[in-house]
C-alpha cells in the first residue's frame, strides 16, 4: 500500500514537474525557434516524454497545457492567432487546443500498445517519439484548415502555395519546419524518455 502510494506520489511529481517545464519554455521563448520563413515549436518535446513515461491520461492533460500557452498567444503575440481569435474565439480555442490534448492521450496509447509486444522497448520509444511531434501538425493544422476553411487565412494560404486541395495544402504548410521538429523531438525524446525510465526502475518507482 505504500508502495503505491509512494509510486502515485512520485507520478504525480513528474506531471508537475513536466507541466512547468511547458510554462517556462512557452514564458521564456525557449520553446520555440523563430526565424525567416520559419516556426518551430519544441514544446511538443515535454508532451511527448511525459505521455511515452506517465501514460496516455498524462499525455492528454500535457497536451492540454501546451494548447492552453498556444491559445494565449493569440491575445497578442502570434499574429495568425490574433486573426483567427478575432474570426471565432471558440473556433481558436478549439483549434489551439483539442488537437494537443490528442497528440498527448494518442503519443500515449501509442507507446501502451507498443511496448507491449516490443520487449526491449527500443522500438517503442523511437515511435511514440516520431509520433507525437508528427500528430501534433497534422492534427493541428487540419483543425486549421477544417475550422477556418471558408475564411481569408485560409485563402490566403492556398493562394500562396497555388492549391486548394486540403492534403496538399497540409504538407505545404508544415514543410520543413514540421520535419525539423519531428527530427529534434524523436533524438530528444527517445534519449529522455529512456533516461527517465531507467531512473525510475532503479529507483523503484516503475510498474
Amino acid at each position: 500500500m505504500k508502495s503505491k502510494a509512494n509510486f502515485s506520489t512520485y507520478k504525480l511529481v513528474q506531471l508537475a514537474l513536466f507541466i512547468a517545464i511547458i510554462i517556462l519554455m512557452d514564458i521564456t521563448q525557449l520553446g520555440y525557434i523563430q526565424k525567416p520563413g520559419m516556426s518551430i515549436t519544441l514544446l511538443v518535446v515535454p508532451v511527448t516524454v511525459g505521455a511515452i513515461v506517465l501514460g496516455p491520461t498524462s499525455g492528454a492533460i500535457l497536451g492540454t497545457a501546451f494548447g492552453l500557452t498556444s491559445f494565449a498567444k493569440c491575445f497578442g503575440a502570434d499574429p495568425t492567432g490574433v486573426i483567427l481569435l478575432s474570426i471565432s474565439p471558440i473556433g481558436t480555442f478549439i483549434m489551439t487546443v483539442v488537437p494537443r490534448t490528442l497528440m498527448g492521450w494518442l503519443t500515449g496509447l501509442i507507446f501502451k500498445g507498443l511496448k507491449r509486444i516490443d520487449k526491449t522497448k527500443g522500438i517503442s520509444y523511437a515511435v511514440a517519439s516520431l509520433s507525437g511531434p508528427a500528430l501534433n501538425t497534422v492534427l493541428f493544422l487540419s483543425a486549421m484548415i477544417l475550422i477556418f476553411y471558408n475564411t481569408d487565412v485560409i485563402k490566403a494560404m492556398s493562394d500562396t502555395f497555388g492549391t486548394k486541395n486540403v492534403i496538399a495544402l497540409l504538407i505545404a504548410v508544415a514543410g520543413v519546419n514540421a520535419l525539423i521538429e519531428i527530427a529534434v523531438c524523436f533524438i530528444i525524446g527517445t534519449a529522455l524518455a529512456k533516461t527517465i525510465d531507467i531512473f525510475a526502475k532503479k529507483s523503484g518507482y516503475a510498474r
